[in-house]
């Protein structure tokens, strides 16, 4: 069933990031262990408009870290696509960028200046913690933008606390470096996941800068989604968590921005060709155990809330072989009767 609706505002538009071109406002968040080549790609077929693969350490690239450099792969086909870094220092920064530019060549180099993770944020002194200095904000965003010939963006939090809340201050100063785009999260690195999301401090930074700026935090489906556009006046929205096990959430932000209509959600059988797509895409990338580890959360994920799917996700959880994966979902599909 679809249902249609007069929207008035906040419909679905083309935007840009410097030179490039976006064809809607639904933006794939750089979710760590999730956001890589095989999810983009599937986010993108269901009508992400941009994709931001999972941040990587600047450190860890300067060293050659072979593990870090295989998760810099992307496809054509993921286009447009933005590789976030994280690190503490500018020197670092220009040389992760200059690598990933020459070697990877995505559309958009974005800087991390948000995660809250304690291990980035406080031990590294990374991810948000530098949300406390923005003279050295400046310093590292002007850096990179010189160094790389492609748009740079950075993805900030409200504020280290509730006391230092300074998103419009470094928005600013993001702006007066040179980035391109900003997306800022509605959260203080302190509330981490908790709470609810600061519409108006992503408001607030929208009305502060003249370049597009990205809304984060509590986007879980188009109501959400178009009430974050309506109120903070952003240039798109960013879905991480919602997007987890629900790449579907694309199709149905942008059917209801575009034209007005509601779309169904997801079958069973629908859910589970997912899984298996989402398979061979990683089998491209990744060893056979690698993509039976990995597909445990994301096939938790998508059969969440479906009957007896816990039963199944521990069945699954004692497998290392594909065609046991697949042949534990058939047989669980005959079950249902889908």
């Amino acid at each position: 069933m679809i249902i249609c609706y007069n929207l008035g505002t906040g419909s679905a538009t083309m935007w840009k990031i410097g030179n490039i071109d976006i064809n809607n406002r639904v933006v794939l968040a750089p979710m760590a262990g999730i956001s890589n080549s095989a999810y983009r790609r599937i986010c993108k077929e269901m009508g992400c408009g941009l994709v931001y693969a999972e941040m990587v350490s600047d450190k860890a690239i300067t060293f050659g870290n072979n593990k870090t450099i295989d998760m810099l792969q992307m496809k054509d086909e993921e286009r447009p696509i933005a590789q976030q870094i994280f690190g503490s220092d500018k020197e670092s920064f220009v040389e992760a960028a200059k690598f990933i530019y020459e070697n990877m060549h995505p559309d958009i180099i974005d800087i991390n200046m948000g995660c809250p993770v304690p291990k980035v944020s406080v031990r590294a002194q990374a991810g948000a913690s530098l949300l406390k200095n923005p003279d050295k904000i400046k310093e590292i965003v002007s850096a990179v933008v010189e160094a790389v010939p492609i748009p740079v963006t950075v993805k900030i939090r409200s504020g280290w606390d509730q006391n230092s809340i300074n998103a419009v201050k470094v928005a600013k100063v993001i702006e007066s470096a040179g980035a391109s785009a900003i997306t800022i999260h509605g959260r203080t690195r302190s509330q981490g996941y908790s709470g609810k999301a600061d519409l108006d401090i992503i408001k607030k930074v929208k009305e502060a800068v003249s370049i597009p700026v990205i809304g984060n935090g509590d986007i879980v489906d188009y109501q959400s989604a178009k009430k974050m556009l309506d109120y903070t006046g952003v240039d798109a929205v960013m879905i991480g968590r919602a997007a987890q096990g629900n790449p579907w959430i694309f199709k149905e932000i942008n059917e209801y921005l575009e034209n007005g209509t509601i779309i169904d959600k997801p079958t069973i059988s629908e859910r589970i060709d997912m899984i298996y797509k989402h398979i061979d895409y990683l089998k491209e990338i990744k060893p056979e155990k690698l993509v039976c580890l990995e597909m445990r959360n994301h096939i938790g994920w998508y059969l969440k809330g479906i009957k007896n799917s816990s039963e199944i996700k521990n069945k699954i959880y004692q497998t290392t072989s594909i065609n046991d994966i697949i042949s534990i979902l058939e047989e669980y599909k005959k079950e249902l009767g889908d």
